[in-house]
């Protein structure tokens, strides 16, 4: 929402300077983005008069000013074909910066063809002032010497920009900001009484509700013998300095009230509009029509329309049609004031994806209250400005009732705020925001006003109260710790497990990605398909229709757009939500990760990462959230989207799979349209087993033995189908005291090994605590680490 200083002290008489209002207006709840202040801009800018220009010794088409200036007498060269003595202009100085051009001035004068220039004369153009670079500006009126720039060029106003929130529609016309900011003390309230246009005819055009629900309240009238044209330059500055463009006087008018009341209109050009204006639902193509942005829409029974007899005029609260526009050659206009259910309203703006300021009102909700008033308004500002004589209003259905009272005990202002304030001092904050109090009995009932529906129940008075009073004078109060409670971590152990995890996937070469937790149907079907109750009926995009089952989704499709992109091995990985169904416990947290299969270029030559690459990604994510790795077993199963043979899980136990990894499915990679093979995994952080709770959380000090490790080899046959990770998990349980690490490090199934068969030769690491170990001690755990793997079927080669 844009509005200058100026528009605003129309409604508030106050004396505060710029910086001050704005940091008032933050502290009353109005966050500001950014203001605009061309007079800082335009601070080295002065008004000269040009005393003499004569014509350059070596140059047809340049003239040697003699200029006064804030300066001094300034010599400068001026090109431009309008400059002559006894001008007004507009004077620039050395080391000026030149918004319209964008650079700097010297800040020693200038030879321009052997004379010298003492600074610059500009066109308003560049000064972005204006369009005209057709000769340098020439000033009319008697401004002295030194005056502001932005004062001789009326840009001496600010246009100050804030964030509405979506609750407070009041805030985005002029005169509900100045209604807050008067009730913080920041002024006085001058906005007039709205006084009534008394008709001098009936209007001939009748107005039909055929939807109500949609249209609750419509009010209009006619105003005949209009003289339309442009409008005043008051009105077309004010429109130009929040970004509009101004169009004629009476589409101005409306663009101008709806800033300034937050109350949209539209006239429509009498002579093109039927006996009746309906209210009604679409109608598809028998409702085709062209709308003022030039596209043509086919309304359906879900959208609001308003016709006549015989046709769709415009979409109510959105958008007009190009049909019954007014132009220069309109005499005879009808204005529309109507309420338009927020809800429906919404619906249709997206359904036809028209964006408007009117939209954007009427979907937060105007205020009902302003229906007449604002008719009232628009039928005296055309008069004002087009001349003509106005019929009487034509009102059709009811003015939706005011919010219903709320019961409020100003005693919790107190207990919730901590700010001690009597009970008048809240009526009185209550009152100024336009509240109706009754204390006859405690609690009190409040009403709030037809403009503040958002307020609904005593919390939202509180905030009001807090709001007007002031956030900084709420008292600052740390929180105790209970007695007898000891300190909890503030991050919960599923949150521990993802920031871990994450840290994890980045060591192993991943870069985190945010995805949509959104995806296709199509997409989801690949993956398992979407639950029960996880499409969306309001998605933001066709393309995001349900939630997704698997973060891989766009982890694959971001793969492929990098490879398009040229980046030869992406890596991406995320921690996020995936949804089985819309029950609690459908929803889970997991780290899924995603690389293509591309051997890097290298002198030494590269080996393609396979399956084993994946693997090792998921047991570093699930070994950094904390995870049993030691305990976990790997089975060859695979889900649909996964390549059998190459992929894999990680579980603990038979039921609980804590990860997915290996090479996605081909038929996936091509309904994604995903060039190449690539390789994922998918951990699920929910799936991990809480650790057993210790006195200390803290790890106990870290105790470095001094005495070297012992290392022995062992060749062991088993089974070619028997999992190598079962014989490595039961060999360094042999003895959790001593062995420090089992290490695979060969595979054979050549000759001398039995057909079925395979050799593994692991590595045994012993570490010693306290003494060396002698060699019946390295003999005895040997021995037990022979038993254990005759235990899973292992025996001893050779």
């Amino acid at each position: 929402m844009k509005f200058t200083l100026s528009w605003l002290k129309e409604h508030l008489d106050t004396d505060l300077p710029l910086d001050a209002l704005a940091d008032a207006m933050t502290m009353a709840g109005l966050e500001i983005e950014e203001i605009d202040n061309p007079a800082a801009a335009l601070s080295d800018f002065t008004v000269a008069h040009v005393t003499a220009a004569v014509p350059h010794p070596d140059a047809d088409k340049l003239r040697v000013c003699t200029v006064e200036t804030v300066d001094g007498s300034q010599q400068i060269v001026c090109g431009a074909h309008n400059a002559r003595a006894g001008m007004t202009a507009i004077y620039a100085p050395l080391g000026a910066y030149i918004p319209g051009l964008d650079f700097t001035l010297d800040k020693k004068p200038r030879k321009i063809r052997g004379v010298e220039s003492y600074g610059m004369l500009c066109s308003t153009k560049e000064l972005g002032a204006g369009e005209d670079h057709d000769g340098i500006a020439d000033l009319e009126g008697d401004w002295k010497v030194g005056t502001p720039a932005a004062e001789a060029l009326g840009m001496d106003d600010p246009v100050i920009d804030f964030e509405v929130t979506p609750n407070r529609p009041d805030w985005l016309g002029v005169h509900g900001i100045a209604r807050d900011l008067a009730a913080a003390g920041l002024g006085t309230l001058t906005t007039p009484t709205v006084d009534p246009v008394k008709g001098v005819f009936e209007s001939p055009v009748g107005i039909a509700l055929d939807w109500p629900e949609a249209c609750p309240v419509f009010a209009g009238r006619v105003v005949r013998g209009v003289k339309n044209g442009p409008s005043p330059a008051w009105l077309q500055n004010r429109l130009l300095a929040i970004g509009l463009r101004p169009i004629n006087a009476l589409v101005d008018i409306t663009n101008y009230l709806s800033y300034d009341r937050a109350r949209p209109l539209h006239v429509y050009d009498l002579a093109k509009i039927g006996q009746t204006i309906h209210a009604r639902r679409g109608q598809g193509e028998a409702d085709r029509f062209e709308a003022l942005d030039g596209k043509t829409y086919d309304p359906s029974e879900n959208h609001c329309v308003i016709g006549d007899e015989t046709r769709a005029l415009g979409l109510g609260g959105i958008m007009g049609g190009e049909h019954s526009g007014c132009t220069n050659d309109t005499t005879d206009v009808f204005i529309e004031s109507a309420w338009f259910d927020p809800a429906i309203t919404r619906v249709t703006a997206r359904e036809t994806g028209i964006e408007s300021d009117a939209k954007y009102r009427f979907e937060r909700g105007v205020d009902p209250g302003f229906v007449v008033d604002g008719l009232e308004l628009a039928t005296r500002l055309v008069m004002q400005l087009c001349g003509g004589e106005p019929s009487d209003i034509v009102l059709a259905g009811d003015i939706p009732a005011s919010p219903d009272a709320i019961e409020f005990d100003p005693a919790r202002v107190k207990r919730l705020l901590g700010i001690e304030l009597e009970a008048s001092e809240i009526e009185d904050i209550l009152d100024r925001l336009g509240f109706t109090v009754n204390r006859a009995n405690t609690p009190w009932q409040v009403t709030p006003p037809s403009w503040r529906r958002d307020c609904s129940q005593a919390a939202d008075l509180i905030e009001e109260v807090a709001r007007i009073a002031g956030y900084d004078t709420l008292p600052t109060v740390s929180f105790r710790r209970p007695e007898g409670e000891r300190f909890e971590a503030p991050a919960t152990e599923l949150q521990t497990r993802v920031r871990h995890a994450r840290r994890a996937i980045a060591l192993r070469g991943y870069q985190e990605a945010i995805t949509w937790s959104f995806c296709h149907h199509s997409q989801a079907g690949l993956f398992g398909g979407a639950g029960e109750g996880l499409t969306l009926e309001n998605p933001i995009s066709s393309e995001l229709d349900v939630m997704r089952p698997s973060a891989l989704v766009h982890l694959l499709t971001s793969l492929q757009k990098s490879a398009d992109r040229g980046i030869e091995d992406p890596r991406y990985f995320e921690a996020g939500p995936i949804y089985l169904d819309d029950t609690p416990s459908g929803q889970q947290t997991v780290a899924a990760g995603a690389r293509r299969v591309i051997a890097l270029r290298d002198w030494r030559g590269g080996a393609l990462p396979d399956v084993f690459d994946a693997k090792a990604d998921a047991l570093a994510a699930l070994e950094g959230a904390g995870a049993p790795v030691e305990n976990l077993q790997a089975a060859p199963e695979a889900r649909d989207w996964w390549h059998p043979g190459r992929s894999g899980v990680l579980r603990l136990g038979p039921k609980n799979i804590l990860a997915e990894f290996g090479e996605i499915h081909p038929k996936v990679l091509k309904a994604l349209d995903i060039d190449g093979r690539v390789l994922a995994f998918e951990v699920f952080l929910g799936a991990i087993p809480s650790p057993k709770k210790k006195a200390l959380k803290a790890r106990a000090p870290f105790a470095a033995s001094g005495l070297m490790p012992v290392r022995r080899d062992f060749a062991f046959l088993l089974n070619q189908d028997a999992p190598a990770a079962d014989l490595l998990r039961a060999l360094k349980g042999a003895d959790k005291a001593l062995i420090s690490d089992v290490v695979l490090f060969d595979r054979y199934d050549g000759k001398g090994v039995p057909e079925g068969e395979v050799s593994l030769a692991v590595e045994v690491v012993l570490q010693p605590g306290e003494k060396t170990l002698t060699d019946k001690e390295i003999d005895a755990v040997a021995d037990k680490i022979v038993k254990a793997g005759e235990k899973v079927g292992a025996r001893l080669r050779g």
